[in-house]
């Protein structure tokens, strides 16, 4: 928005007071409606007269015409949404609201401006109104804050409510910052009670989302013990609950007290939802969660003794339910491409052959956060034979990290997956070194950004029982061998990392014979890597852990022990464990 620093602020007695708070409102709605100017205009009137409105950003003045159009919105005392504007200096968008008092006087305008000529949505025409009567409530809570001062014995009841509309006020600032960063449905329940426990103090949440014409509750108990299996956890949304009217009929619908059960059915006012009849509710407030293309559910606010909800009071609630509702959509849209990108890393996962004479068993777990899902893979598969050579049973083994912790990830870590194997056929009868150098060589001539780290492995059998192993490492965690009498021997040496920069040359191959009762471990750095926590004392301990286990414990229940032994609590990063054992003679 176009801006003339250095003009007079013509400050009215008791602006400063009032500038912080309207402030705020201006800058939630640029926010809310993603334009560069928000403001709040006063009526100019008596000692307002010479006010500046209050701007975000802090320090702007609007030109003349954009207080014209306030002028405009105070003098007709209604919204107004325009796309074109012209002026001197140009053109601009202008969306503004009438700030009423509680007598229905003016008390001056929400607005906010865009240079970018743009058409307003129904979206934004209801963020910018539901921010108006939440700012609307706070300007009548200064006023009368100020008669409380000059009468303090007379209004000491008035104080304590001016108080609670204040800090309603502050729950939606609250609100806007706490539920702006929220990636489950579990968090955006968890946040909502947080807020809300503190001010509005309800006695149970139900987060409700409609699904295939179904109402299902998310709950988040707020104190006491938690209400999941207590009540109904699914009815239809053509049923008579007032929640479900909320939905259909996407308003607020508040139920004072719940009457006589027969009364309530005979005069088709139902209780809140299932949950009054067992838990003893009094009030509740049903509020629409509106998304981008319609109702996603409702948020349901409910409290064990009557609780009183004015006008003020539901205008901060709807505006609560706005904020959950961008949440929950941002959770849901998270939540299918986490859904899409875990079916398609699970489905690369490799079922392990299976080969006499060894046991092999393979353990991943995925990183705690649900949003990180990485590149980490395990595989096994027999290799193809040189011309001329006859059947020896021999077997491939991977495991790698591509980086990255997102889908484009785990896509590039199936493509790498596949061309090492197609690496390996291409190249019988030479060693997992070749085909490290093969597949970097195919990523650069089809410009695959590929970069990570990988332990390629050929496994042979060989006389008495023995297996020959020999591997490449491409910059991965060193291998570890334990043997049938607990002798821990780390696989160290190594050659630099995979990277699409990085220009193909020969990989180094090492080789080592594997005794009858030894074990081969295989594993990725969510294994060792921890906050706080030097890498190498972990794989020291699991070293000793290795060491320490039994020779005849299954390898599955080995791998779960390990992870548990070792791998950190908080599961920053995927985590893979392979396991090769030599049968014992």
């Amino acid at each position: 928005m176009r801006v003339r620093p250095g003009e007079p602020t013509g400050e009215w007695p008791g602006y400063r007071q009032e500038s912080e708070g309207l402030n705020r409102f201006a800058r939630l709605a640029t926010r809310l409606l993603a334009a560069p100017l928000g403001l709040v205009w006063l009526e100019p009137a008596g000692e307002n007269a010479g006010a500046v409105p209050e701007c975000w950003p802090v320090g702007n003045r609007p030109d003349p015409a954009v207080m014209a159009c306030c002028r405009r919105v105070a003098a007709d005392g209604r919204t107004r949404f325009l796309s074109h504007v012209e002026d001197v200096g140009g053109a601009f968008a202008f969306a503004g609201v009438p700030l009423v008092g509680g007598s229905g006087e003016l008390l001056g305008v929400l607005a906010v401006t865009d240079l970018d000529l743009r058409e307003w949505t129904e979206d934004d025409a209801r963020d910018l109104s539901d921010l108006a009567a939440a700012c609307s409530a706070q300007m009548r809570m200064r006023t009368r804050s100020e008669t409380v001062r000059q009468a303090r014995a007379a209004a000491e009841g008035e104080a304590s409510r001016v108080h609670e509309l204040l800090n309603r006020s502050e729950l939606l600032l609250r609100a806007s910052e706490d539920l702006a960063d929220t990636r489950s449905l579990d968090d955006v329940r968890q946040r909502v009670g947080d807020l809300v426990s503190g001010d509005l103090k309800p006695s149970c949440i139900d987060l409700v989302l409609l699904r295939r014409g179904m109402l299902h509750r998310v709950l988040s108990p707020v104190g006491g013990a938690p209400l999941r299996g207590t009540v109904t956890e699914s009815f239809p949304v053509g049923s008579d609950w007032p929640v479900a009217r909320a939905v259909r009929q996407n308003r607020v619908i508040v139920v004072d007290g719940p009457p006589e059960a027969d009364e309530a059915r005979a005069a088709s006012v139902p209780l809140a939802t299932p949950a009054f009849e067992t838990l003893g509710l009094e009030t509740a407030a049903c509020l629409p969660l509106r998304g981008t293309h319609g109702v996603l559910g409702a948020l349901v606010l409910a409290w064990d003794a009557p609780y009183a909800i004015g006008t003020d009071e539901r205008a901060v609630l709807t505006t609560l339910a706005g904020y959950t509702a961008q949440a929950v959509e941002r959770a849901l849209h998270l939540d299918e491409r986490i859904t899409v990108a875990r079916q398609l890393q699970r489905a690369m996962l490799t079922e392990l052959p299976a080969v006499p004479g060894l046991e092999l068993s393979a353990l991943y777990r995925p990183a705690a956060r649900e949003d990180m899902v990485g590149g980490d893979w395990y595989d096994a598969y027999p290799l193809p034979l040189a011309p001329g050579v006859a059947a020896t049973g021999a077997l491939a083994l991977t495991v790698g990290d591509i980086t990255g912790h997102d889908m484009r990830a785990a896509a590039l870590m199936g493509q790498v997956r596949s061309m090492l194997r197609q690496a390996d056929h291409d190249h019988p009868g030479e060693g997992p070194g070749q085909a490290l150098s093969a597949l970097e060589r195919a990523c650069r001539r089809l410009n695959l950004p590929a970069s990570g780290t990988a332990v390629h492995a050929h496994l042979a059998p060989a006389a008495d029982g023995r297996w020959r192993l020999r591997w490449s490492n491409a910059g991965h965690p060193a291998p570890l061998v334990v043997t049938a009498d607990g002798a821990v021997e780390t696989l160290g040496r190594h050659d630099v990392l995979l990277h699409h920069a990085l220009t193909p040359g020969p990989r180094t191959c090492d080789s080592r014979s594997l005794p009858p009762g030894s074990t081969l471990l295989l594993y990725t750095d969510g294994l060792v890597e921890e906050r706080g926590e030097d890498i190498e004392n972990n794989v020291e301990r699991l070293s000793r852990l290795l060491a320490a286990a039994p020779a005849d414990l299954p390898l599955k229940a080995l791998l779960r022990s390990l992870l548990d032994g070792v791998g950190p609590r908080d599961a920053r990063d995927d985590a893979v464990l392979f396991a090769v054992r030599v049968a014992a003679p």
